[in-house]
């Protein structure tokens, strides 16, 4: 029996590669996330050092519902310009109020809420701006980041329009 057969070399520095790339790829993403006492935060945590960073239950609370009422206010409530002054920063109008103009039939129905630091994600249903969200809406995700009085500060989201049916039989939203 041989060795060192071309199927298995070639096998070999294929997962050889492989392994190689994975940690460079998590060695350069941790290094882009470098603590203040100088050691690496983990390629997935928050920016632990953010001034505006919270811990504790009543303060991520809080940020978690002033992201929640500022969605139904400025959305659903149809009043954008009173949100963004209860529960957002003053650089977060020109948004808010060119996207509510562009689509003023727009509903938010966030089923799930996550905070993390100075950060809150949301996961909703978007609907009433057809065709932009589609006939069934669009799902989406939300990133918010809230200064240390819990106002947002930055949004960054992705939407997709739903799906008529599920590959797994899970509901998208």
């Amino acid at each position: 029996m041989k060795i060192f057969t071309p199927m298995r070399v070639v096998t070999f520095i294929a997962a050889l590669f492989a392994a190689l790339s994975l940690g460079l790829g998590v060695a350069v993403a941790a290094s882009n996330h470098p603590a203040d006492d100088g050691g690496v935060l983990g390629v997935f945590n928050g920016d632990q050092g953010s001034k505006a960073c919270v811990h504790s239950r009543p303060l991520l609370e809080r940020n978690e519902r002033n992201v929640i009422n500022y969605y139904r206010i400025a959305f659903n409530d149809k009043n954008p310009q009173l949100a963004v002054q209860l529960y957002g920063g003053a650089e977060y109008i020109q948004f808010v109020t060119s996207f509510t103009t562009a689509f003023p039939d727009t509903h938010v129905d966030i089923r799930r809420v996550f905070a993390d630091c100075d950060f809150v994600i949301t996961h909703s249903l978007f609907t009433g701006a057809v065709p932009a969200y589609g006939p069934l809406g669009s799902k989406g995700v939300d990133i918010f980041r809230l200064d240390a009085n819990g106002k947002i500060v930055e949004h960054w989201d992705v939407l997709a329009q739903l799906s008529a049916t599920s590959a797994n039989g899970n509901p998208e939203v």
